[in-house]
């Protein structure tokens, strides 16, 4: 989190959107989507100032963009959206954050959440035995350096084909899990060392598996269309490419900070480190990305299919019997390439989402055809004893926010503010108190993760939804957590 606060100027232009007016370099203004509620927060952090950053880059598009969940990070916001010309613009690995496709998906089931209730202790714990969990935890599935090159070219669909999960997962899947373009030529030895023995694990910080119960529906003909009902016990997995991803990002910043200077970019803050998209070193990045996104897909694709048996192990049923069908996973932070019309006309272009999720409306050829009716749900994870969300993408995101919402709650306290302000066993109390179970690999990660670390998360989806970038399918209140 930035120690200061944003100085410069922000102009209301509606109840959901604030402008930060084009001034010295910015080649674009920015674009900031919040509330009055939400203002204060944003403005204290200094987020603005990197939204403002932003719009210095060469070849940017339209506006640089936030959503309201917006808070410091590296080089780009956390919530920063902005898109690139191939041919005139960059692509930044700040622009996509440390942990490439962090993401989430929901899993529904035919059980009501009353009838979930009187095994939940048991089944919390066959998850939790089921999934390793925590900081630098190995997984269960093991792997050669050949392998994981399949990992990288293959994403969730390498997990399928070695029998974690169903063909009907990767329809329901973001890319259908795996992401074109991936090069394994571009990752280094030390990414390779990292990403070796951590396929299948869920890591630390804001990453969870949750048991939900949906207690609001807000679109009924969305919410059927998706196999959602009030009262039913659903799934959701959030987690990414882990250390492997970190470590793409790493070396990264490094070699595209080298091509800053080759290219004579001007940039205002050495963490927006980029190359020209079609540069060789903008190609290597994304290569090496792309591997990174697909690996996460294949991670959260394998936890999805141990959930699956926990399930079974605990109920004594199969998992097609109960239900277990992936609703739909998506990414966080990711760039890639798709086509908008800017000014009449039809353009390729590098859309950077980081913190942010894919919105994309309906009739879109990249929405599975099940839901191409209702536009791509978009699945929005609350941070421990608070609600998560279900949304649809619109029309007006694809004109107005690059088919672009948020993408959780957003932090407002950092780390180690949290750690000073509450013990991971008062949290634990706290929520058990409020009918949440809580499994955790450790206490730290308890007091970091607390519910008050983040901004409302109600909140930030009342603006996406009144703002008209997503739109509210379902709400979800947590029955159980696991964390590392």
């Amino acid at each position: 989190m930035s120690n200061q606060a944003y100085q410069g100027k922000l102009e209301k232009l509606d109840a959901n959107r604030w402008r930060i007016p084009r001034k010295g370099r910015m080649l674009v203004d920015g674009v900031i989507y919040t509330s009055e509620k939400l203002l204060p927060v944003l403005v204290s952090d200094n987020a603005p100032q990197q939204v403002e950053n932003v719009a210095h880059l060469p070849g940017i598009v339209g506006f640089s963009m936030a959503m309201p969940d917006i808070h410091w990070g590296y080089g780009f916001p956390i919530g920063g959206v902005a898109a690139f010309d191939v041919e005139k613009g960059v692509i930044s690995p700040g622009g996509v954050g440390y942990d490439i496709n962090c993401g989430v998906r929901l899993m529904r089931t035919d059980l009501e959440a009353k009838d979930l209730k009187p095994r939940i202790r048991e089944l919390m714990q066959a998850m939790y035995n089921a999934v390793p969990a925590g900081v630098g935890k190995s997984g269960r599935i093991h792997v050669k350096r050949n392998e994981l090159e399949s990992v990288l070219r293959q994403g969730a669909r390498w997990a399928v084909k070695q029998g974690y999960g169903w063909e009907e997962d990767l329809v329901h899947t973001e890319e259908q899990g795996c992401l074109d373009g991936a090069d394994s030529s571009n990752v280094s030895d030390r990414a390779f060392e990292r990403g070796l023995p951590q396929i299948g694990t869920l890591g630390a910080g804001n990453h969870f598996l949750e048991i939900q119960e949906v207690d609001e529906i807000f679109d009924q003909e969305a919410a059927e269309a998706m196999g959602l009902r009030r009262g039913q016990a659903v799934v959701m997995i959030h987690t990414g490419s882990r250390g492997f991803g970190y470590q793409v990002c790493d070396d990264a910043v490094k070699s595209l900070g080298q091509a800053v200077q080759k290219y004579h970019l001007s940039i205002p803050d050495r963490q927006l480190a980029c190359a020209p998209v079609s540069s060789p070193e903008g190609k290597a990045y994304f290569g090496a990305m792309a591997g990174a996104a697909n690996y996460a897909w294949a991670n959260r694709q394998a936890i999805m299919h141990w959930v699956r048996e926990a399930f079974e192990r605990t109920f004594g049923i199969g998992s097609e019997k109960l239900g277990l069908a992936l609703v739909y996973d998506v990414a966080h932070n990711i760039a890639k390439f798709e086509e908008y019309q800017v000014d009449g006309k039809t353009r390729k272009l590098c859309v950077h989402r980081k913190g942010a999720t894919r919105s994309f409306g309906p009739g879109h050829p990249d929405i599975p055809a099940v839901y191409r009716s209702i536009g791509q749900p978009v699945i929005i994870p609350g941070d421990m004893g608070t609600a998560s969300y279900v949304l649809v993408g619109t029309d007006k995101a694809m004109r107005e926010s690059f088919g672009s919402t948020c993408h959780g709650a957003g932090r407002v306290w950092s780390r180690s503010k949290a750690l000073k302000q509450v013990r991971g066993h008062e949290v634990k109390s706290r929520l058990e108190g409020q009918g949440i179970l809580v499994l955790s690999a450790s206490t730290k990660t308890l007091a970091e993760e607390t519910p008050e670390a983040y901004k409302d998360v109600d909140e930030v989806v009342e603006v996406t939804h009144n703002a008209g970038i997503s739109k509210k399918v379902a709400r979800m209140k947590p029955l159980g957590v696991i964390k590392g």
